[in-house]
């Protein structure tokens, strides 16, 4: 099985708008205003998680924010630094930015952005049948993320990866692009590695070819799992090359190449 490094990752939802995500979606979608929830019409509701005094919310994304509005101006205000929130713990916190995504949920569950920020949060916290509801329900109200990798590989989570090679054969994943794709190449082949299909996960991340001198969290990912599938299927002297390869182009430090590396000396 391609290892939980090699998973698909997004740095951080759109929340925060730090710009990890490339695939952001766009302004435009017109939804009627939502009625106010008296309930989160200001302040903390009752299970909301502490906001940090100096939380902004005016760094949140401007396509998000016009999603936001939607909602009354306070409650637009509540659902930004939340999201803001969530943004921020994703990478170190994963179970803190996924409370603040759903106390976002919880005054605006309309709008997909937020939808999305929770399946993101869910997905980081490998709570894999949440990530997928809530994903799903970010495409069904527009959201224009591509969300069709981390989308498979919840399914793969979920105990099905015959449904993750579906999607990765859909005309959807056919039009996908650059990292996009090479993404759910690395998505489709821990699918084949799941029902122990390893040639055809092999095949499937070498197609096309991998450049061996590209870097970025990508690239490093999809050598990294390249390798890994070339360790189950007992070709340790390639593996070996194929870990330093992921190590070389992990400028980020996402994968944990080098010890691997070092643990087959």
């Amino acid at each position: 099985m391609v290892d939980d490094n090699a998973r698909h990752r997004d740095k951080s939802p759109r929340a925060a708008g730090k710009g990890s995500h490339k695939s952001w979606s766009g302004p435009g979608r017109a939804r009627p205003r939502q009625p106010e929830d008296s309930s989160h019409a200001g302040g903390r509701g009752r299970n909301d998680p502490a906001l940090p005094a100096d939380i902004d919310p005016k760094r949140l994304s401007p396509e998000i924010r016009r999603e936001l509005t939607t909602l009354d101006r306070v409650n637009a205000e509540m659902v930004a630094k939340h999201l803001v929130a969530a943004g921020d713990l994703l990478d170190e916190d994963p179970a803190a930015a996924l409370a603040h995504a759903r106390a976002a949920r919880a005054r605006s569950g309309r709008i997909a952005a937020v939808r999305e920020a929770v399946g993101i949060a869910a997905y980081r916290c490998g709570d894999w049948a949440q990530a997928l509801a809530e994903l799903r329900a970010a495409r069904r109200m527009g959201s224009k993320s591509v969300l069709l990798p981390l989308i498979a590989d919840c399914e793969r989570g979920v105990g099905r990866p015959e449904r993750a090679i579906e999607l990765a054969r859909s005309p959807e994943a056919a039009q996908l692009t650059g990292d996009d794709a090479d993404e759910m190449r690395i998505v489709a082949a821990g699918a084949r590695s799941d029902l122990g299909q390893l040639d055809r996960a092999l095949a499937t991340l070498s197609t096309p070819p991998i450049d061996p001198a590209r870097t970025g969290e990508t690239a490093a990912r999809l050598c990294y799992a390249y390798a890994d599938t070339l360790l189950a299927l007992g070709r340790d002297e390639e593996a070996v090359q194929w870990f330093l390869r992921a190590a070389a182009a992990d400028i980020d430090g996402v994968t944990d190449a080098e010890d691997r590396v070092a643990g087959l000396d």
